[in-house]
C-alpha cells in the first residue's frame, strides 16, 4: 500500500512529515510526500488572528484531502482548530515532544527589552512575567524568526523547543517553566489527519500514542469551552492528567487559572466551562482589542 501525504513546505513541516513517512516504512507502509502552500504560509506580513487564526495553516490540506488530492497530511497539532470538517479524521497522535516555550537570546538576559512573537498568549505572559518588555509582532517559519533575531530586530524571540529539537537547531537562550508560561493548547504534538477511510485510518493508527492522545483531547475539550483559538491569550497543558488552564488580559495584567487533575475529556469540558465562566470578561476584552466580534 501507498499513502499520499500533504504537508506545508516549511522546514519544520517537512520534517514532522518526513518522521511520519519514516514511521510508515518501518511497518513496510510506502509514502508519497505533497507540499503544499497554505495561506499561512504566504501571509506572513499580518498576525494569525487578521487572516483567520491557526486554521489558516490547514484548510488547504483539509480541502486537498476532501478532494483525494491526498489521502493524509501532518500537522503540528497545535494549528488545528476545534471546528473540523466532515469526512476526516485525526488517525495518529505521535508522542509528545517538548511542549515548553523556548526564549532564545544572544546577549545577556538583563539586557533584554524587544521580545519577539506574534501569538497573543506569549505576548500576554511575556508581560506578566515583566511589564516593562515591549512585545512586537514576529511572523515567519523558524530560520526567518532566528535571521531577525540576529540582524537585531529583536532582543529575544520566542520559539516552541519541539520544533527547534525537531530541526536540530541549538540556539543561545532557555527553555521556558510550563507552570508559569502555560503552553499553547497541544504545543509539542504532531497530528496525522485523513480522509475517514478504514483503509487509510488502518494503518495510520499504528503510529498513534494512546496518552499523549489522552492528554490532548483534555486540552482540547478545555479550549472548546473556553472558545476564542488562537485570538484568546490562553495557555492550556495537561501531563498525564494533571491539567493547567488559564486565560490572560492582552497586557498580562490580570488572568484567571485553573489547576486541576482531569481523568476524561468529560471532566476537562467542565474545566473549561468553569474558566470561562471566571474569565468572561478577559475574553471579551481581548477579542475587542482585537477588532474581534464578540
Amino acid at each position: 500500500m501507498s499513502l499520499r501525504i500533504g504537508t506545508r513546505g516549511s522546514a519544520l513541516a517537512l520534517v514532522q512529515t518526513e518522521n511520519v513517512v519514516g514511521m510508515l516504512a518501518d511497518r513496510g507502509i510506502e509514502a508519497e510526500v505533497i507540499t503544499i502552500t497554505t495561506a499561512g504560509d504566504t501571509a506572513t506580513h499580518v498576525p494569525l488572528h487578521a487572516i483567520g487564526g491557526q486554521g489558516v495553516f490547514v484548510r488547504a490540506l483539509d480541502d486537498a484531502i476532501l478532494r483525494g488530492e491526498i489521502d493524509a497530511a501532518v500537522h503540528s497539532m497545535k494549528d488545528i482548530p476545534a471546528a473540523r470538517p466532515a469526512g476526516l479524521t485525526c488517525s495518529a497522535v505521535l508522542e509528545r515532544d517538548s511542549p515548553a516555550d523556548f526564549l532564545a537570546y544572544e546577549g545577556p538576559l538583563d539586557a533584554v527589552r524587544i521580545v519577539g512573537s506574534s501569538s497573543t498568549r506569549r505576548r500576554a505572559q511575556v508581560l506578566r512575567a515583566d511589564p516593562t518588555l515591549e512585545v512586537k509582532q514576529l511572523r515567519g517559519n523558524v530560520d526567518t524568526r532566528i535571521r531577525k533575531l540576529r540582524e537585531g530586530q529583536y532582543d529575544a524571540i520566542m520559539l516552541a523547543e519541539a520544533g527547534l529539537q525537531r530541526l536540530g537547531l541549538q540556539l543561545p537562550g532557555e527553555a521556558l517553566p510550563t507552570d508559569r508560561f502555560v503552553p499553547s493548547p497541544n504545543q509539542g504534538t504532531v497530528a496525522v489527519v485523513c480522509r475517514d477511510d478504514p483503509e487509510i485510518t488502518g494503518p495510520l493508527a499504528a503510529l498513534d500514542h494512546a496518552p499523549t492522545r489522552l492528554d490532548v483531547a483534555i486540552e482540547r475539550a478545555v479550549m472548546e469551552e473556553v472558545g476564542g483559538g488562537c485570538f484568546t491569550p490562553q495557555g492550556i497543558y495537561c501531563r498525564d492528567g494533571d491539567l493547567i488552564a488559564e486565560v490572560l488580559a492582552l497586557d498580562g495584567s490580570r488572568w484567571e487559572r485553573i489547576e486541576r487533575h482531569v481523568a476524561t475529556p468529560e471532566e476537562a469540558r467542565e474545566c473549561g466551562r468553569a474558566l470561562r465562566e471566571k474569565a468572561g470578561d478577559l475574553i471579551r476584552e481581548a477579542r475587542a482589542a482585537l477588532g474581534l466580534k464578540s
